[in-house]
């Protein structure tokens, strides 16, 4: 086991034991069958100047002077290729996201495995003693710290675990966009609090569009808007297409105006009336913060027909907690729970186990008087209507409580009807 940090600056000499000069860096080839970069060249400072030696060369890496196997004159410089990383340049004090303890952190030094003869990156140490021994502290410290009673814990991360985000010079680093998949939404969202706005974009950039949708949905409409700013228009029309319409509305309305009419244009017919629908209503009102992405079936329907109905269409729903009937003319008729369908006789009509008196909202009830509907009568979601009682959406109650609890707590809640 070898640290990059102790093996920095260290003087290398040829076979006839004349200098070269001194490690200013390790380059390691990033490949996508092997699972750890390797190290494949030494950058030595020589008289000024950057020279590449191949590691085929090296009699040996982990030593106080490092030795070359042949006459500096006889060495054939190394040929970067583009999967080549400097470890020192491009990796030592960039931050990094630990996708395992979901956290952004600093990368303070590199661990070096050696396998048959090869030198692989093991582990990236964020701890404290990776960067007291970058500063040539470690032991003392460490001393210090033993005979105090204290045991300095370090703070190493597989290099599995991690995933690079770009800073200045461009990275070709494979990036596992499988380990980011895995992720919550609401893990990537609280990653990217940590970040700046670059270094937020840059890591956007790394997410699908349905990721970064479900990751959007998880932070504050002004925050989406930061973060969309600088964003293609096509690219920020596909996200706000996978985005439910309510939280889509949101973030448009945090867009200056004329974007989110070109924005609107980009979209899907479908998904952009659903969204102008939710924009004609005042923000904090049942209409404004309804979702028209629900489930209801007719009245003539069987338990068997809703259940079939359901595998074709619950995807689309932001909520299927319940099943709302309407007639023809979309007035509201009745709700059942998933229970209540489940226990049905399978040729039962939708009539004789569906609950007639439902309680519902209007679409211009305010965003107080929805949560209290839903807080008193124990809903997990509650349908709007109109005058006539038609039925246009239903509010969900994260987003009835939005006002009453801050987000940061809200997301925290059970989510029973997702």
């Amino acid at each position: 086991m070898a640290y990059l940090s102790d093996l920095m600056g260290n003087p290398i000499t040829d076979a006839d034991g004349e200098r070269v000069g001194r490690l200013e860096d390790l380059i390691a080839a990033v490949r996508r069958d092997m699972p750890h970069p390797t190290v494949v060249a030494l950058a030595v400072r020589r008289r000024g100047q950057n020279l590449l030696v191949p590691f085929s060369e090296v009699a040996a890496l982990v030593a106080p002077v490092i030795p070359l196997t042949r006459c500096f004159k006889d060495v054939v410089p190394y040929q970067p290729s583009e999967h080549d990383l400097y470890l020192a340049r491009d990796v030592l004090d960039k931050q990094i996201i630990d996708t395992n303890g979901v956290r952004v952190v600093r990368v303070n030094d590199l661990e070096l495995a050696r396998v048959n003869g090869h030198f692989y990156v093991s582990n990236v140490d964020v701890g404290e003693l990776g960067l007291l021994r970058r500063l040539g502290l470690a032991r003392s410290v460490q001393k210090i710290a033993s005979r105090l009673g204290r045991k300095l814990s370090p703070g190493v991360i597989a290099w599995d675990d991690v995933e690079l985000l770009p800073g200045n010079q461009p990275l070709r680093l494979r990036v596992a966009g499988e380990k980011m998949a895995e992720l919550h939404p609401a893990d990537l969202a609280e990653l990217i609090s940590h970040l700046n706005r670059s270094e937020s974009g840059r890591f956007l950039e790394t997410l699908d569009v349905k990721t970064l949708a479900d990751t959007l949905e998880e932070v504050e409409p002004e925050f989406q808007a930061s973060l969309v700013e600088s964003m293609p228009d096509e690219k920020v029309a596909d996200v706000l297409e996978e985005m439910a319409p309510d939280e889509a509305a949101d973030l448009l309305a945090e867009i200056p105006e004329d974007r989110s009419r070109e924005l609107l244009q980009l979209m899907e017919r479908k998904e952009a009336e659903d969204v102008r629908k939710l924009l004609a209503y005042p923000v904090e009102s049942a209409g404004g913060i309804m979702t028209t992405e629900y489930i209801s079936v007719g009245l003539g329907l069987t338990a068997e027909q809703v259940l079939s109905t359901l595998r074709e269409t619950a995807h689309e729903a932001e909520t299927i907690a319940y099943v709302y009937v309407t007639d023809d003319d979309d007035h509201l008729k009745g709700a059942f729970s998933l229970q209540d369908l489940v226990l049905a006789r399978p040729d039962t009509p939708v009539t004789e186990f569906m609950h007639p008196r439902v309680v519902s909202v209007n679409l211009a009830d305010s965003q107080d008087g929805v949560a209290q509907a839903i807080a008193k009568y124990n809903l997990t979601a509650v349908p709007v209507v109109d005058d006539d009682k038609r039925l246009h959406g239903v509010v969900t109650a994260d987003d009835a409580l939005d006002k009453i609890i801050p987000t940061a707590w809200k997301k925290r809640l059970p989510r029973m009807y997702r």
